[in-house]
């Protein structure tokens, strides 16, 4: 297993379940199940892993220490990603996050790149605001797994 989009590929049935491992303070591993979907990155386009968080563990790891890991799996196949988290949110500016309404859509679409869908996005949209989500890219610096 070599790249992204087969690593994803194991959990595309499963709504991209992945198990999302980061470093705590200490040095230890703490570890999460998330919805993650394959899409373009905002800036350039390539093509990023990219999952919503919100919260103080998750996001307080990854804004101490933005190395992380991304495991799919399907039966005994599995693959990992692993990369550097890029935070884009309330609390995480980016340069290329011009405002408000361009990361509402962008919380939309990490959502239907993981296989959501959405009969209220009015309503999506006021919950992704209460919750202070962020959007977590992660571009790929190792893939690999079994095949």
């Amino acid at each position: 297993m070599t790249t992204l989009n087969e690593a994803f590929a194991l959990a595309a049935a499963d709504r991209g379940l992945a198990v999302v491992s980061t470093v705590r303070a200490d040095g230890t591993v703490q570890a999460s199940l998330v919805n993650v979907g394959v899409l373009a990155h905002p800036a350039d386009g390539k093509s990023v892993l990219a999952f919503t968080t919100y919260g103080k563990v998750k996001l307080a790891n990854l804004r101490a220490r933005p190395p992380l890991a991304v495991t799919f799996r399907n039966g005994w196949r599995w693959g990992t990603v692993e990369g550097r988290a890029e935070l884009a949110g309330p609390d995480d500016s980016q340069p290329w996050l011009a405002d408000a309404d361009q990361l509402r859509l962008l919380l939309r679409d990490v959502f239907i790149a993981a296989g959501g869908t959405h009969d209220n996005w009015d309503d999506y949209d006021r919950v992704m605001a209460t919750e202070r989500r962020a959007v977590v890219l992660i571009e790929p610096t190792r893939v690999y797994g079994n095949s």
